[in-house]
């Protein structure tokens, strides 16, 4: 799961999906397309913008629900939590002596 992880955070407008969900969780493709184009400037198609999702989701850093005829999108920060605990241990306090 790592690898997945690694690999979808190496893009970078994968990295600035994350960013907007981070600012607003739960947004439909459409919101997630017109916030990246009108705030980053990013013209891409909504194919491609889902294609980013799906990486993020396999990666286990999206999910999504379905409401009606919309769909969801949710960060979750899970994966990242076992990444940073994976090689960041907690510091115990020096000791003088």
């Amino acid at each position: 799961m790592p690898d997945d992880v690694f690999k979808a955070l190496s893009d970078p407008t994968r990295r600035t999906i994350l960013d907007e969900l981070t600012e607003r969780n739960g947004q439909t493709l459409f919101e997630i397309c017109a916030r990246l184009s009108m705030k980053h400037g990013l013209g891409l198609s909504r194919q491609a913008v889902s294609q980013h999702l799906a990486v993020l989701e396999a990666a286990g850093l999206v999910t999504t629900r379905r409401e009606g005829r919309y769909k969801f999108h949710n960060l979750t920060t899970e994966p990242l939590e076992q990444i940073v605990s994976r090689w960041l241990q907690p510091q115990e306090p020096e000791t003088r002596k």
